[in-house]
């Protein structure tokens, strides 16, 4: 069996809020760790049946690119559940709401940017 591994190394400020981001894979073309501000992982516990997740955003990350995160996950999310289920009407639902969230979002900075 093949194997692949998935780096993640949080630099954390002393108040453990993190200041910075870095992953790797031995998959990736990249030759270096790459930034990032955001990071969601989930895993599902079957045993269990609940999900695990940890969501970390450093101090970098801006309000519109947080909107801007959770739409394109959302998006991508529906995606993988149309790939695993094909189960159209609701892989529907869920881009519906991502483009709603994001209107709405888009919606309320402009409102709070004219005050």
């Amino acid at each position: 069996m093949r194997q692949s591994r998935i780096t993640i190394d949080v630099a954390l400020d002393d108040k453990n809020i993190p200041e910075q981001i870095l992953w790797n894979a031995t998959d990736s073309t990249a030759d270096n760790a790459q930034k990032a501000r955001a990071m969601m992982l989930s895993f599902w516990d079957g045993g269990d049946k609940s999900a695990l997740r940890m969501d970390l955003w450093t101090k970098e990350m801006m309000v519109d690119e947080m909107a801007d995160f959770y739409y394109q996950t959302i998006m991508t999310m529906a995606d993988s559940f149309e790939r695993a289920t094909h189960q159209a009407e609701l892989v529907d639902m869920l881009k519906t709401f991502a483009k709603d969230f994001y209107g709405k979002f888009r919606d309320i900075q402009l409102k709070e940017n004219k005050l």
